[in-house]
């Protein structure tokens, strides 16, 4: 009787230790992360910032936090529904440009007006921290994983070179978001709203006469094959325009990971990641570039007053987006004051006069929800 007492006693025990040995088991199981863009597997993007992220969320983790990565919208759906897809769980993690959505995400189109951006890095340092104070309703039903910028954006064109701004008359040509289509309106061209992996066919069919795009991209998407002439303005000003892109995870799937697997996340994400991706896209710029050069393709370097007559024609743009904020109940003018000031105190160097930087700095993906 005693033997049987003891044996009930050890079976009740074991079945209560269940719970807990199923919960110890779950939290140690491998979470495999699902990762979305829409740039090609020998793009910048995949294979230098999603690649190596994975694998140090993997080595650090020690195996309990992986990815797998899809390029090319292999999960399906279009660029435009990126963001959409991590916020509704389609994917875990996703790599976008919000510009897609026109509209959208208004406030940090700020870092998207005309004439505003000198390198990547830097004004990734600019974005991110101007989000962290400002911007987060733009970006609030995800988890921001990184905020970056590419370098100035350049004119890249089928049949002829573009300088003065009379040569714009008549052309078609590619924009990626809604301040580059006001853009390239201002200065005399027809703007084609159009995601970057559209662009070689486009160009090649002669349905546009050339695209906005940074040196980064055109390799990966072969545009340097389907256009003769690039136009750059002055390099001593800020450039042409550039573009925001998202790094984000899906708040449940954030929420869902055990508190270890998090710490590994939020040590891997925020100021940090964002300005190395800021700095592949300035590194990515040479090479790009001699890829045209290469095959023979002409480069057009505006002179600082052909630049400055650009930016004349598009600060109407700037005026428009202020207009638009003040309609919204926010102070237009000074989100873009704040914006230029971080630009400018995260220039290495400083720009002359450039604030000092305030003291509630960027806030890691964990706390800027």
């Amino acid at each position: 009787m005693r033997f049987v007492q003891v044996l009930l006693g050890g079976v009740v025990a074991a079945l209560a230790a269940l719970p807990v040995l199923a919960l110890a088991q779950t939290a140690s199981a491998p979470v495999t992360l699902k990762v979305h863009h829409f740039l090609p597997a020998s793009s910048t993007t995949h294979a230098k910032l999603l690649v190596p992220w994975c694998a140090k969320l993997e080595a650090e983790s020690a195996g309990r936090l992986k990815c797998q990565i899809y390029p090319a919208m292999q999960l399906g759906g279009t660029p435009a529904q990126l963001y959409d897809q991590v916020r509704d769980g389609v994917a875990d993690v996703v790599w976008t440009l919000p510009g897609y959505t026109a509209g959208r995400f208004p406030v940090m189109e700020v870092f998207e007006l005309p004439f505003m951006v000198r390198d990547a890095e830097s004004s990734s340092k600019a974005a991110w921290e101007f989000w962290s104070r400002n911007g987060q309703p733009d970006f609030k039903d995800v988890v921001p994983l990184a905020i970056h910028m590419h370098e100035p954006g350049q004119l890249h064109l089928r049949d002829k070179p573009v300088a003065q701004l009379a040569d714009f008359k008549g052309l078609k040509l590619r924009a990626p978001s809604r301040q580059t289509n006001k853009l390239l309106a201002r200065l005399g061209a027809t703007p084609v709203p159009m995601p970057a992996p559209q662009l070689a066919d486009a160009l090649g069919k002669g349905v546009i006469d050339g695209a906005a795009l940074p040196w980064e991209v055109v390799p990966s998407i072969r545009v340097h094959e389907a256009v003769k002439f690039h136009t750059e303005t002055d390099p001593a000003q800020p450039g042409l325009y550039s573009a925001v892109f998202l790094m984000a995870m899906n708040r449940k799937t954030y929420d869902s990971l055990p508190p270890d697997l998090r710490v590994i996340v939020d040590r891997n994400s925020g100021l940090a990641l964002s300005a190395a991706a800021g700095r592949l896209w300035d590194e990515a710029r040479g090479p790009s570039r001699q890829a045209a050069l290469a095959r023979g393709n002409q480069i057009t370097v505006l002179t600082p007053e052909q630049t400055a007559a650009w930016a004349r024609a598009a600060q109407p743009v700037s005026d428009e987006w202020v207009a638009e904020m003040n309609k919204r109940g926010l102070d237009g003018a000074a989100l873009l004051t704040e914006a230029r000031a971080a630009l400018a105190r995260n220039s290495s160097p400083p720009q002359p006069g450039a604030p000092a930087k305030p003291a509630a700095g960027a806030q890691p993906a964990s706390k800027a929800k």
